[in-house]
């Protein structure tokens, strides 16, 4: 080699090198590193960095499934048509409580395939006009505007926003309010009020909106909800903002103290790092796709997915694909969260009346804020919008209100070794990777997280977690040795002057279940125990499976028994496996709680659809709220327990399934100032779908197909 071409050669050398080392030491921090070169650089060159949450501003958004959600430019021109209606404009006052697409029937949407033309976008509104409940169906494309007779219901509709914001203020306009505060040792600018619907306990309470104001002191801490003014309540008109009412008996119980309350992180005085960071990496990108923002599909899985102001999320059109024909198969049309019973257990006068309706009275999916990147939902997360119109019909966004991901555990799918005495080597294991559908809601104090989790072996896992920060009562006890009769402080002592109110939650679900078809049964496989006849075996018992067809609605109620169990299938009558069983899901309950309260306490009135955990109804589409249309301050007259009484038939028809999933809560000081979070799910889970195993011939995880890590991240 001459002396050019060396020098050449070193120059390039030279710069090869020093390319490399910028690269390896300006490698994004999230990049596996490796000791060896060419690995670091193939692991920078292939990992996918998932992508952030971004701002969008919906202003260009279009609709491409018939279940798409109404867009932003698809409620600026419904408002239009809406304020140029004689009903409005006869109006002196009136507000939109709900407004949201009018799906077309059930039949139009199985029919529809991609590329056909959408069906006529419509919207389904309530209204309140000059007092009065309306109830319209609009067509957008031709600005025709529908009444919709809904019979006659006691209650009102859902609050907007603005409802439960202008009547915290509302109070303040009121002399005795104020000099009551005061009283009280609070100063006004420290004061934080919430909206606390009603219920419904009587006559007194009918023919006008009524709602109840209590407050509390923000002084001192973030977490104004454990520092209550005790026994201090507003009874307000919602319409006209009058304080109706003014009650204070709690000047003998002080407001307690707000050292030790803040939960947020950069108020505490020290941190403590249990864990190290970790996150998925996925080297190839996320399985999943969402197509034209509302379409998701995932392995061998299909759904519509949107956000609902009512329900929170609405998972439609889930469909799982055949492993062996190929044949996306239907599984459920419709599932959401229908409503959330929450009522504390305390009969005094400050708190006989919170017995919340989650979903009917505040909105769940109102109530959804922006979930936390990488906290609320992992780094591998994309994020959804959901578009909503405010009271007086103005869209706004809700930004990254739900979350979809991929998770992975570290569960097994399937497994099996044998053991040595067979003589055979064999170790065969799969992963269970899964898709997550994420929100998150915080109806004032409590947050509820509710995941929609899909595995490839066709289940689906329904879960809800609780969290947030409990509602307390002040109390003039500081300590348990102050306390005579501890059952009747209807609560735990968490703090000093702190008492946590027991409670429950009861969360129904609406699971439209279509499986291979809309005409499907509800089976309950009863298991029995037998004995065993005189020397007929060594046996003196064994258990066997009873089916039960249920004919109608009557048959289908379930109170679920620990020592009289069963199984609880959704079957095709008309479609069976090879081996002739008929196709189905089953309803798989995990932890759960009934309600001890009286059938004839007007709270359990108007949550009887909570005196079952099962229910199966016809499908009728003017049925998908269990605690009714119009929920506020209803008196129980259209719920689920009503409509059931009818006792349609329900063998072989187009069939609904309703659970409830409840929890009783005794709270506890670990709860105190913020509570960790306690889950609990059910499944829906696939009964001689397949043929076999649907996860028999997937993969197990391969080393050279993992992102590599340095030594640092890996466990020692």
């Amino acid at each position: 080699m001459d002396s050019k071409n060396l020098i050449r050669f070193l120059f390039l050398t030279f710069i090869i090198a020093l390319l490399l080392l910028l690269t390896l030491t300006t490698l994004p921090y999230n990049l596996p590193l490796t000791t060896n070169p060419r690995a670091a650089l193939l692991a920078a060159s292939t990992i996918k960095q998932p992508p952030k949450p971004t701002t969008r501003l919906h202003t260009s958004d279009v609709p491409h499934h018939p279940l798409d959600p109404l867009t932003l430019p698809e409620l600026n021109k419904l408002r239009s048509i809406l304020l140029s209606h004689a009903l409005f404009q006869n109006s002196n006052t009136y507000a939109l409580h709900s407004v949201v697409l009018h799906e077309p029937d059930k039949a139009l949407v199985l029919a529809w395939n991609h590329g056909d033309a959408l069906p006529p976008r419509k919207a389904s509104v309530i209204a309140r006009v000059n007092g009065e409940a309306h109830v319209l169906t609009v067509d957008i494309s031709i600005g025709e505007v529908t009444p919709v007779d809904v019979g006659h219901h006691s209650g009102y509709p859902t609050m907007t926003i603005d409802d439960m914001t202008s009547s915290t203020w509302a109070p303040l306009g009121d002399a005795e309010f104020n000099r009551t505060i005061m009283a009280r040792g609070v100063d006004l600018k420290d004061l934080a009020c919430l909206p606390i619907s009603l219920g419904w306990f009587g006559k007194k309470e009918e023919n006008r909106r009524l709602i109840k104001i209590q407050c509390y002191s923000m002084e001192g801490t973030a977490n104004f909800y454990m520092r209550p003014i005790e026994g201090l309540t507003v009874v307000l008109d919602m319409d006209t903002k009058q304080v109706v009412e003014i009650t204070d008996k709690g000047r003998n119980i002080p407001i307690p103290k707000a050292a030790g309350t803040d939960y947020r992180f950069s108020a505490q005085n020290t941190k403590t790092n249990l864990v190290n960071p970790i996150s998925i990496e996925q080297p190839k990108g996320p399985s999943f796709t969402i197509e034209n923002d509302h379409l998701v599909k995932w392995a061998n899985w299909e759904f519509h997915l949107k956000p609902d102001p009512r329900a929170g999320v609405v998972v439609s059109r889930a469909r799982v694909r055949d492993p062996n024909t190929g044949e996306l198969r239907n599984v459920m049309y419709k599932g959401f969260t229908s409503e959330l019973f929450v009522p504390y257990m305390d009969p005094t006068d400050a708190w006989y009346f919170k017995t919340y309706m989650d979903a009917g009275e505040y909105g769940f999916g109102l109530q959804a804020m922006p979930l936390d990147p990488l906290n609320d939902c992992p780094r591998n997360a994309h994020y959804m919008d959901g578009v909503f119109a405010a009271g007086d019909g103005k869209p706004y966004v809700r930004e990254n209100m739900v979350c979809v991901y991929e998770s992975y555990a570290g569960d097994i799918g399937w497994r099996h070794s044998e053991s040595p005495i067979t003589g055979m080597e064999i170790r065969e294991v799969r992963p269970k990777v899964t898709l997550v559908v994420r929100m998150a809601a915080s109806v004032a104090n409590y947050d509820y997280i509710v995941d929609w989790e899909f595995q490839t072996d066709g289940l689906i896992r329904v879960k809800v977690g609780l969290s947030g920060i409990l509602m307390v009562k002040g109390t003039s006890y500081d300590h348990m040795n102050q306390v005579n009769q501890p059952e009747n402080l209807h609560g735990t002592l968490l703090s000093e002057n702190v008492l946590g109110v027991i409670h429950d939650h009861y969360i129904t679900f609406y699971l439209d279940m279509d499986v291979d078809g809309p005409d499907n049964s509800f089976v309950k496989v009863n298991l029995k125990r037998e004995t065993t006849s005189q020397g007929e075996s060594p046996r003196l018992s064994y258990i066997k499976a009873v089916r039960d067809v249920a004919k109608t609605e009557k048959d289908a109620q379930v109170k679920l028994k620990l020592y009289d169990p069963s199984e609880y299938h959704i079957v095709n009558p008309s479609k069976t496996t090879r081996v002739g069983n008929p196709v189905g899901y089953k309803l798989v309950p995990g932890g759960t709680a009934a309600s001890l309260l009286d059938l004839d306490d007007p709270p359990q009135k108007r949550g009887a659809f909570t005196n079952n955990q099962i229910w199966v109804t016809p499908y009728n589409r003017s049925e998908e709220w269990a605690g009714g249309l119009f929920t506020y301050q209803s008196q129980g007259d259209d719920t689920l327990a009503v409509w059931s009484q009818r006792d349609r038939a329900i063998e072989n028809k187009d069939i609904v399934m309703w659970y409830t999933l409840g929890f009783h809560h005794v709270p506890c000081q670990e709860d105190y100032p913020i509570m960790p979070t306690v889950s609990s799910s059910f499944d829906l889970k696939p009964v001689n779908f397949y043929e076999s195993n649907p996860i028999l011939n997937i993969p197990p995880h391969f080393e050279k197909d993992l992102p590599v890590c340095n030594a640092a991240a890996a466990a020692v």
